[in-house]
């Protein structure tokens, strides 16, 4: 994904005037939820609280604001009925506010912020599946980077999508943050094998995924066992082949269509769980027993 600043700025460096669209309050079934914002100019817009006539209604009182100079904000109390055409049966406050350079300074802080919390996804090989996969997940909320031994296959890459040229790519594996995805499809079996090995020992890897056969993961599983020190509870994290075999097509875009799904769940799944257990002590406190520490 392009991170979020650099779009962010690209929008602001151009947009001249600009107003805050930002869903102030829900009620029932909305597009998005409350919190969510978006910024509108005069000719271009960064961002959406949800698409359909909602939006369209926003975005014409924002311009009508910035055509007015005016500086005051505005709240919308919109029914999502019949009425404007979008059936979703809720309810939604719209605030709509002009921006100002400090209100710009903001924003790009918080880009910042989103872009450094971005779950992180190691793609080991630049290979025809490799760069199919990095195109799939170039616009997706994830700091995604090709890993290759070959310079020559880290070139052609989705824009937004990181590299890495290493000799060693199990050093990778070891250096990722806590909650990272590792999908392995390099041109060498015992390549993939050792960065297998040195991904399944990460107990906070959110995902580990191999390209391959029923029996490239046979062979793998029995070398992890037996030869590489790994356990069957280890093993038991891989997924493998990527993208599972309910879709019987081959083809690197399909495949990586079907994989990045099957990892943004994972990740998904991983930051629910993790959110879980940030949650934990708080419950406790609120409950009346001691937080726990440590």
């Amino acid at each position: 994904m392009a991170p979020t600043v650099h779009t962010l700025k690209s929008f602001l460096s151009g947009a001249g005037r600009f107003a805050l669209v930002r869903v102030a309050g829900t009620k029932g079934s909305t597009p998005r939820e409350a919190g969510t914002w978006m910024l509108v100019s005069s000719l271009t817009t960064y961002g959406t609280i949800g698409g359909g006539q909602l939006e369209y209604m926003a975005i014409d009182k924002a311009r009508q604001i910035l055509g007015g100079r005016s500086d005051s904000s505005t709240m919308l109390d919109v029914p999502l009925g019949p009425e404007i055409g979008q059936c979703c049966g809720g309810r939604v406050e719209v605030e709509i506010r002009p921006g100002d350079d400090a209100l710009a300074a903001a924003l790009i802080c918080e880009a910042e912020q989103e872009d450094a919390m971005l779950p992180h996804l190691y793609i080991f090989g630049g290979g025809h599946v490799g760069k199919a996969m990095a195109a799939a997940l170039a616009l997706l909320p994830v700091q995604a980077i090709v890993v290759e031994t070959r310079a020559n296959e880290l070139e052609g890459m989705a824009p937004g999508v990181g590299t890495m040229l290493t000799p060693m790519p199990e050093e990778v594996v070891r250096a990722a943050p806590a909650g990272s995805a590792f999908a392995i499809l390099t041109h060498d079996h015992a390549l993939d094998f050792l960065i297998v090995a040195e991904a399944l020992k990460r107990r906070d890897a959110a995902y580990v995924g191999m390209i391959g056969s029923k029996t490239k993961k046979a062979t793998f599983r029995s070398w992890f066992v037996k030869v590489a020190g790994g356990s069957e509870e280890e093993f038991l994290h891989l997924v493998s082949p990527i993208g599972g075999e309910a879709v019987r097509d081959k083809r690197p875009a399909v495949i990586a269509a079907l994989a990045a799904a099957e990892i943004m769940s994972a990740l998904a799944s991983s930051h629910e769980d993790a959110a879980e257990v940030r949650a934990r002590p708080n419950r406790k406190a609120a409950s009346g027993l001691p937080a726990r520490h440590g």
